[in-house]
């Protein structure tokens, strides 16, 4: 009789229906990803181990092994203290422009260093990060290295996750094949390269929220910010209340705060043209939608990181930073 697969017993646990399975312990879990990362599994495997966890919703125990065995691929960053605020964006925009793309380039322009990471494109008709940034002209890391001079250069880097989780990039652009996204797509977001004490995190069902703060507890995440945002991406929703979720030292809170714009639905962008960025930026063109979006989401991150004392004043700041910009900071209209 051939022997199991070191990686089966793992298939098993968690694929043995309805009433024997059960979800993979944390250290099952990273040592699962482990082998996963490091090519130690069947292609039929992962498609099997990948599906099955797509069936169920995202267990933070699970979740935390995963971001275990992702850092331990990476390795403890030498450093660490170069980002204050990691902002993963992974979901990519359909209807509306990456505006959160400015309110972190209008934070860091004044004083929070803040790293972005993201996946290449993996879904049609969407609008990523990395190609907004491209058509801005700003410079995208190729390493955890290079993204810390950029940090210090800048008060901001892009890191694709190509540079720093090439084995999860590849595990994420298999959505077409597989029709389905992943969990790593969930938990790829916790993976804060240059353990940035501060993070803000985005949903596009709000049921991931509680699974999210789970997995940052378990991880030790000091602070977190989590609300449902436009398109999946951390931007505020200027037509809508939004509650955000907030993690302080192991203790969760939550706020709604209310619509930024009186009450309707955003239409979508007819053209999604990246050129637009640069305009808003530049103050050429006018747009209240871009502003509140832009000026929300920064609210959201002065009131994360303890720089204003209620979301009234965060947004009142907010305002003020985005009136004061250097508009020169972005010199190009793609």
């Amino acid at each position: 009789m051939s022997e199991f697969h070191p990686f089966a017993k793992y298939v098993q646990i968690i694929g043995k229906g309805p009433k024997l399975s059960c979800p993979l312990t944390e250290d099952e879990a990273q040592d699962a990803v482990r082998m996963i990362i490091n090519g130690d599994v069947e292609p039929l495997q992962l498609g099997a181990f990948l599906s099955i966890l797509r069936l169920r919703e995202e267990v933070p125990a699970e979740g935390a092994g995963f971001v275990r065995a992702m850092r331990e691929y990476f390795g403890e960053s030498n450093f660490s203290n170069a980002a204050d605020l990691d902002w993963p964006v992974f979901a990519g925009k359909k209807r509306q422009l990456p505006w959160f793309l400015l309110a972190a380039l209008l934070l860091s322009q004044n004083g929070v260093r803040i790293c972005m990471q993201g996946p290449d494109s993996h879904t049609e008709d969407r609008v990523f990060a990395k190609e907004a940034i491209e058509a801005l002209d700003l410079p995208i890391a190729e390493s955890i290295a290079q993204a810390s001079k950029h940090l210090a250069e800048f008060n901001f880097a892009y890191l694709p996750l190509r540079s720093f989780l090439p084995p999860i990039q590849d595990i994420i652009a298999l959505k077409p094949i597989l029709g389905l996204r992943s969990p790593f797509n969930t938990f790829t977001r916790h993976a804060n390269p240059f353990a940035a004490p501060y993070q803000i995190l985005t949903v596009a069902h709000p049921s991931y929220i509680d699974v999210h703060c789970a997995v940052a507890q378990r991880i030790g995440q000091p602070h977190m910010a989590v609300f449902k945002g436009e398109g999946g991406e951390a931007e505020r929703r200027p037509f809508k209340a939004v509650e955000v979720t907030s993690l302080h030292d192991g203790e969760v809170s939550r706020e709604t705060w209310p619509p930024l714009l009186d009450e309707g639905n955003a239409e979508a962008d007819p053209d999604m043209s990246l050129y637009r960025l640069a305009l808003v930026w530049q103050g050429k063109e006018a747009s209240p939608y871009a502003e509140a979006a832009i000026t929300g989401t920064v609210a959201i991150v002065l009131t994360l990181m303890g720089k204003a004392e209620s979301s009234k004043q965060a947004l009142t700041m907010a305002h003020d930073l985005w009136s004061n910009r250097n508009r020169g900071r972005i010199s190009t209209a793609a």
